[in-house]
């Protein structure tokens, strides 16, 4: 049984961050890293659109706004110094409609509020800007970028292996005990004890929380983000990325069009209940995924308030055409012969027994533990910062850790 001063679980971007700060904090500490995967970033972080997001949704004061903040700059920095290639390509945020061009004061003033470059374009000047992209008006943000986030935490998995920690992947964590000397780790072939452990654990944040005896009140919910791909005939039809105005009643962004460091173009992603947690194909099904959800009332309370969007999305997950239609309020220019099949997404989301969405980072705390139980958009971007706070609150440095 192995001896390790931390632990961390879960080898996404957030998970490596972790352990790359605490390595750097204590370079005489030993740090393992346990991923259920076969290999590093398998899953949300190996699945979103490669974003590197300026914060521009978030809530003033939010940990989501102060990390993103944060996150964009740290990021294209730790890319710079690695020689991780990344595009500054900038954001559209485009109005199609009268009452999405008046939303976009709400997003201007909390653009200047979180300290986001940020600019209005008109009709006229957005499609000069984009020529294959039409709308009344768009807010412009120039600091947004992409970057390959599965690169990001190979070079943070090489980091924390040449600090001395080891990443151990395909151990799928089975138990998890906390006493006063320690946490023990069990996973179906290795057990190992730690004196600190930090569970970064993304689609089974809450079932390893549980598994630790932690009393939570949220359960992962997930959402198969399904994407699309423009062929490479239609490479550059946007040089952007290009969001819609978002419907603040709803919970998703919408539909986007999204160049990527590799120099394709994704169109998505849709936001379909899933049915099971780790199950990209389409019509994946998890029995225990779903048995758990069923029982859960958040659920249903979730399902509910959003009938309307669940109904809409499903259809634009079964039928191209309906999808096609959303693309094309800002993309007139797209056929359907344009959406070329591409692996979907699975985002995490939390979800309380009174059907709240969780919408900021959630963190709970024990003696010798921490748990990230919820971690959503923007955790990709903000993830050199979130890594640094959860460093500092298993070394104990809580006050440095809050500065961002």
């Amino acid at each position: 049984m192995a001896r390790f001063t931390y632990c961390v679980i879960g080898g996404g971007i957030v998970g490596l961050s972790t352990a790359h700060h605490l390595l750097d904090a204590e370079p005489d500490a030993t740090v393992v890293v346990l991923e259920a995967a076969q290999s590093v970033a398998a899953h949300q972080t190996g699945h979103n659109s490669g974003v590197i997001h300026s914060g521009i949704y978030y809530e003033p004061g939010s940990l989501k706004a102060r990390f993103c903040k944060a996150g964009e700059r740290a990021t294209k920095e730790f890319c710079t110094e690695h020689g991780i290639p990344f595009d500054e390509c900038g954001k559209l945020i485009v109005a199609t409609t009268a009452e999405e061009l008046a939303r976009m004061t709400a997003l201007e003033d909390r653009a200047e509020v979180n300290g986001i470059a940020c600019r209005r374009v008109g009709g006229d000047e957005l499609t000069e800007m984009e020529p294959n992209v039409v709308g009344l008006g768009a807010l412009h943000l120039p600091k947004t970028g992409i970057v390959d986030y599965t690169l990001v935490s190979k070079t943070l998995a090489d980091l924390v292996r040449r600090a001395g920690g080891t990443v151990l992947t395909g151990q799928r964590v089975v138990a998890i005990a906390e006493d006063a000397r320690g946490v023990s780790v069990s996973t179906r072939t290795t057990t190992v004890t730690c004196d600190r452990l930090v569970v970064c654990g993304g689609l089974q944040a809450d079932r390893l929380a549980e598994m630790a005896g932690v009393p939570v009140d949220v359960q992962i919910i997930p959402f198969r983000g399904e994407y699309f791909r423009l062929p490479s005939e239609r490479a550059g039809f946007v040089r952007r990325l290009i969001y819609p105005v978002p419907d603040p009643d709803l919970p998703f962004l919408g539909v986007h069009l999204s160049p990527t460091i590799g120099g394709a173009i994704t169109v998505g992603p849709s936001a379909v209940l899933g049915l099971a947690r780790e199950g990209y194909p389409k019509f994946s099904v998890n029995p225990r995924d779903v048995a758990r959800m069923a029982a859960f009332p958040g659920l249903w309370r979730v399902a509910r308030a959003n009938l309307r969007l669940g109904v809409t999305e499903v259809g634009n997950s079964l039928f191209k055409r309906r999808y096609l239609r959303e693309c094309r309020k800002y993309a007139p220019g797209l056929t359907a012969g344009d959406l070329l099949p591409h692996e979907a997404g699975i985002r995490a989301q939390a979800v309380r027994r009174n059907g709240a969405l969780v919408h900021d980072f959630v963190v709970e705390r024990t003696d010798r533990m921490i748990h990230v139980l919820n971690s959503p958009s923007p955790a990709a971007t903000a993830a050199l910062p979130i890594g640094r706070h959860l460093a500092g609150l298993a070394t104990g440095g809580d006050h440095a850790a809050h500065q961002v």
